[in-house]
């Protein structure tokens, strides 16, 4: 009942609650009639989408910059230069991890500026606390420089020293510090204590929970290299919610693990799997011999040279290959005859491969086919709209990019409207409102976001009805949803149009024994593989945007007759066709919403003429049944041809759904 609530409620209501929250209140007795459950709903999403947008706004731009460095190491030279720090480097070097080196600076420099320098530009830092560090002024100056920078990721490491020691300066790191404090004063010494403390309470590495020191340094090395994934450069700032799909990736891509993995990114067009994708690179080039992004557009060149051979023109693949080890080994004009001689060139090198928007498995097949042809640590990454391509590779470990929460769909629409991830006063409420009414999809909210970038709001308030009733602002969204679709063959198109029209929110079992005579469970399979629909707890939904997209479809099949489509959902074709008597054989489903109809004047006739006619649905058929007035004792039946009504579901939601057979 709590999802029923949420999904009816209508916009007016939202905003005036909405308004009821965020400005005091104008016209209480409008919110008499509104369940007061609905009203808590409301409010628990508002609230969640402004104190998570304002946390947005006051947050540290730390994930914005671009950094010099991974890793600055602070250390008591004399404690853990040759020993710890030198085997620490090494690690740092075998994972590819950038780390600040002190005899990087020119001895002509002064050092001081150069270390501080470096601890602004560095990601990380690892701070090492030996017995004698407190012994340097140097090293507490540069722990004070790292706590004041406030954008640092601080790791402890406790070398020989009990964390006790340094978070409470007592014992022997106690006597240390003091005796070093006796030259400052009283200030700098309060200063020094803080940020020992507060670095000492951080979670840390203690020597002495450790047998094995190597075994220490590379889980404290994958420590780092984790945290340094889980940040995003500036270049993808306005991607919400980006941070958690590297962190869910970053799980499934295990760096840690020296196994050649191949990952795949999987959901609809347009939801972002490119920038996850591009996010991912940046963030793991680095740490790669050798590594390369590949679109479609790198496929499309061999093919066009290719153009009279079939999908498995031996040369083809050879031309293939030969252009990709042109660029990721940066030789060009590479020639090869033999297929085995990508493996050659690649079984020694721990390579990255991201093969972004897949729709060929020759493709696949041709440049990674096998985990063997590449090094110790390799990725491969391929993203795809199908996910059939991932499972027919064998590949297992699946990313599915699903559809933004609706806090996330907020932030989206104020990052491509506002520019930031919050709305400004007086647009909180018409941003959840366009949300409500538009969809949750990012490249929808993106161009939407545009669209309505400077605009006042006046025109916001404008445009919730245009929104409700179908607003379309380019072709862009549609052209994107259209390559999935036209992906199909005719008869999973042809279930594609039923879900759009008339079984979506249905159980599959239903639509199993609906259409009997098809292979459903094929083409269900299929639309789910491809992300144009979703199987939830057994029953089928697909997103507002597909739906939009597939009853147009349906649309164009005959624009200015509408007795010619295939499925009636739209109320003013159908009164038109039951009144005008003008439906044809080509008509196979009806589905009406009564919700706006006071009367619908049906012919007597009106079915006469629609033979293959096979599903008739009353949306709030019940509830409304004294408002619409529709006379079905008028509808003439031929006995020969139509008979058995068959109610087939019946919802909370009232409707009804009558199978004619």
């Amino acid at each position: 009942m709590v999802n029923t609530c949420v999904a009816v409620i209508k916009s007016s209501y939202l905003s005036a609650v909405m308004s009821n929250v965020l400005y005091p209140p104008r016209q209480t007795p409008y919110f008499s009639s509104i369940p007061l459950l609905t009203i808590s709903i409301s409010i628990v999403f508002v609230l969640s989408f402004l104190l998570l947008s304002l946390s947005l706004s006051m947050a540290s731009s730390s994930s914005s910059r671009n950094w010099l460095y991974d890793v600055f190491l602070s250390f008591r030279g004399g404690d853990v230069r040759v020993t710890f720090r030198s085997h620490f480097l090494k690690e740092f070097d075998r994972k590819l991890i950038t780390a600040f080196r002190d005899n990087e600076i020119e001895r002509s420099h002064s050092l001081w500026p150069d270390l501080e320098q470096a601890i602004k530009d560095s990601r990380i830092a690892v701070v090492v606390f030996s017995k004698n560090y407190a012994s340097s002024s140097w090293c507490l100056n540069e722990l004070l420089e790292i706590v004041n920078c406030n954008d640092k990721i601080i790791i402890p490491v406790f070398y020989g020293v009990d964390p006790s020691q340094v978070r409470y300066q007592i014992g022997d790191f106690g006597r240390i510090f003091e005796k070093t404090c006796k030259r400052q004063t009283e200030e700098v010494k309060n200063q020094w204590k803080k940020a020992l403390t507060l670095v000492a309470n951080m979670l840390g590495f203690d020597s002495a929970k450790w047998d094995d020191e190597a075994k220490m340094i590379e889980e404290i090395a994958n420590d780092v290299l984790r945290k340094l994934l889980l940040t995003t450069s500036k270049d993808f700032d306005d991607f919400v919610g980006l941070e958690d799909h590297i962190a869910n990736m970053s799980a499934l891509l295990d760096l840690e693990s020296k196994e050649v993995k191949m990952v795949g990114i999987w959901g609809s067009s347009g939801i972002g799997k490119t920038t996850i994708a591009r996010a991912l690179f940046n963030n793991l080039f680095r740490h790669f011999q050798v590594r390369k992004f590949i679109d479609r557009s790198f496929a499309y060149k061999s093919r066009e040279i290719h153009s009279s051979a079939n999908p498995d023109d031996h040369n083809m693949k050879l031309h293939l290959q030969e252009s990709f080890l042109s660029e990721i080994l940066r030789m060009p004009n590479i020639k090869i005859d033999d297929p085995t001689a990508l493996e050659e060139r690649l079984k020694y090198q721990k390579v990255l491969i991201i093969i972004d928007d897949l729709d060929d498995i020759m493709v696949l097949d041709t440049l990674v086919g096998q985990t063997q042809w590449f090094g110790y640590g390799s990725r491969i990454i391929v993203v795809t709209n199908d996910k059939h391509f991932l499972t027919a590779h064998g590949i297992d470990h699946i990313y599915e990019v699903s559809f933004p929460t609706d806090v996330h769909a907020c932030q989206m629409l104020c990052q491509s409207a506002f520019k930031q991830n919050y709305a400004p006063e007086g647009f909180g409420d018409l941003v959840v409102d366009v949300v409500r009414h538009a969809c949750s999809f990012p490249l929808g909210l993106n161009l939407l976001g545009k669209y309505l970038r400077g605009r006042n709001e006046e025109y916001w308030m404008d445009i919730l009805p245009r929104l409700e009733n179908g607003l379309r602002l380019d072709g862009k969204i549609e052209k994107i949803l259209r390559i999935s679709y036209d992906g199909l063959d005719s008869e999973d198109q042809e279930i594609f149009r039923h879900i759009a029209c008339i079984f979506i929110h249905m159980k599959v079992t239903t639509i199993k024994s609906l259409l009997a005579e098809s292979d459903v469970s094929f083409a269900l399979e299929n639309l789910a593989d491809k992300s144009l629909i979703h199987v939830r707890q057994g029953y089928v939904v697909m997103h507002r945007s597909l739906q939009e997209m597939g009853r147009k479809i349906v649309r164009i099949q005959s624009i200015d007759n509408p007795g010619e489509r295939e499925f009636l959902v739209d109320p003013n074709d159908i009164h038109d066709v039951l009144n005008a008597c003008t439906g044809t054989q080509k008509v196979l489903g009806i589905s009406l919403n009564t919700r706006n109809i006071v009367e619908l004047d049906v012919h007597e006739s009106a079915i006469k003429g629609m033979s293959n006619l096979r599903f008739l649905e009353i949306k709030d058929f019940i509830s409304q049944w004294k408002k619409a007035l529709i006379d079905v004792s008028k509808i003439a039946f031929d006995s020969t041809e139509w008979y058995n009504f068959l109610i087939i579901r019946h919802f909370e939601i009232n409707c009804c759904f009558i199978f004619v057979q």
